[in-house]
């Protein structure tokens, strides 16, 4: 079994400092294999804002946490246009990871960060043919019974983004992702960008998209709200078995929502009883 905590959306440059350091403090305690940050490392791509998330990703390295990142779309500057579509992630190569798509294993477990952030598209994001093929190539690699994880800035699929039922928008060419979502078997989606913590059944959003496991994280460290709290995942994953474990932001601390098991059969993923705090297993 791996433990995976999954940040989202940290937006440094309109962050709290409060809460960056119970995300650390929690990180620690919940002593994962891999950390896994799905985007939005700084709020507008400006060099004080990425010195700041490097500090904080220091203060996790140092700890000992192993990580796997990928940009978003406030990663790539809005208004230096210049700098826009000539060296659009420069900055987050320099002080981030000059890997956009990284490849990591565990026991058991294979994950492939996949980046979704365009210049052109402003805030929306895309996949196309070239990463399609990347994707198939590195799960490819992966050990036969690997659970397979696939983490993405934007979200695959139109996810709720308000209480009012508004959707966002899907990833620009949705079926080049679906198709090899569903040809590989991929297990797990984890994305961020609507600052929304859910879970949802892939089949239940887009028919054609067989059977993974969709989880989506809020945002960790932001005080840019959707009308929900900031939050994290935690994440027990094996063969055939997902325990999540949700942390919410009380405005003192973060509390463990109850903890759900998903489980997998032919069918797909589907939730199990709930359990015990994961991070206290």
């Amino acid at each position: 079994m791996a433990r995976l905590v999954h940040l989202s959306d940290l937006h440094f440059g309109a962050h709290d400092d409060r809460i960056v350091d119970a995300v650390l403090a929690e990180v620690d305690t919940a002593a994962p294999d891999l950390v896994i940050i799905s985007g939005d490392f700084t709020q507008r791509a400006k060099t004080e804002q990425y010195q700041e998330a490097c500090r904080f990703l220091a203060k996790l390295r140092d700890a000992g946490h192993e990580m796997l990142a990928v940009p978003g779309n406030h990663d790539v500057p809005l208004y230096d246009v210049f700098r826009r579509f000539l060296s659009p992630l420069a900055r987050y190569k320099k002080y981030i990871d000059d890997t956009l798509c990284p490849w990591h294993r565990l026991d058991g477990v294979s994950v492939l960060g996949l980046n979704t952030a365009r210049s052109l598209t402003i805030k929306d994001g895309r996949i196309n043919s070239e990463q399609r093929d990347f994707v198939r190539s590195h799960f490819a690699e992966a050990p036969v019974g690997d659970l397979k994880v696939l983490v993405t800035h934007h979200p695959l699929f139109a996810l709720p983004v308000s209480d009012e039922g508004i959707l966002g928008r899907p990833i620009g060419r949705q079926e080049k992702a679906l198709d090899v979502v569903n040809e590989l078997g991929i297990d797990l989606l984890l994305a961020g960008h609507n600052h929304r913590a859910s879970t949802h059944q892939a089949r239940d959003l887009v028919t054609r998209a067989g059977g993974a496991l969709v989880v989506q994280a809020g945002t960790a460290t932001s005080v840019r709200l959707r009308e929900e709290e900031q939050s994290f995942n935690i994440l027990e994953v094996e063969a055939g078995s997902v325990t999540l474990g949700l942390k919410r932001w009380t405005g003192a601390a973060f509390e463990t929502a109850e903890p759900t098991r998903f489980t997998k059969d032919d069918g797909g993923w589907h939730k199990a009883e709930v359990l015990a705090d994961p991070a206290e297993a």
